[in-house]
């Protein structure tokens, strides 16, 4: 998660500093308050989405030969992404509730991906 954090800061510097600039130097103002959080909200999900559903890998999952697949094996459905992307904000931010359920958990699973009907597997 570290990794992916660092990646990230590029991904969100791209997104969403370069349009407020443009905004600004266009309209004089910037996205604040909810219409900022809705903006950094999708492009979460458009990058993580897109990547998950691409090859069920990002960048930092397949450095760590992680990938993520459906329950049953296969390769992920739309509304399984939205899913576990929709799960995993109150999995973190709840004190990371839902990265410490992988330890009682019997397959070693994060609760998002439990509910979403998701799971991480190893790449040999």
């Amino acid at each position: 998660m570290l990794y992916e954090s660092f990646l990230l800061i590029g991904v969100l510097g791209f997104a969403v500093i370069l349009p407020q600039l443009l905004l600004g130097m266009a309209r004089q103002s910037m996205m604040q308050g909810a219409w900022l959080w809705l903006h950094l909200f999708s492009v979460l999900l458009l990058y993580f989405g897109w990547l998950w559903k691409r090859q069920g890998q990002t960048l930092a999952m397949q450095t760590w030969k992680i990938r993520l697949v459906s329950a049953n094996g296969k390769a992920l459905g739309s509304r399984q992404i939205v899913l576990r992307y929709l799960l995993a904000w109150p999995s973190l931010l709840l004190g990371g509730i839902g990265l410490l359920w992988a330890l009682a958990d019997r397959d070693r699973q994060f609760l998002h991906d439990r509910l979403a009907g998701t799971r991480l597997v190893k790449l040999q």
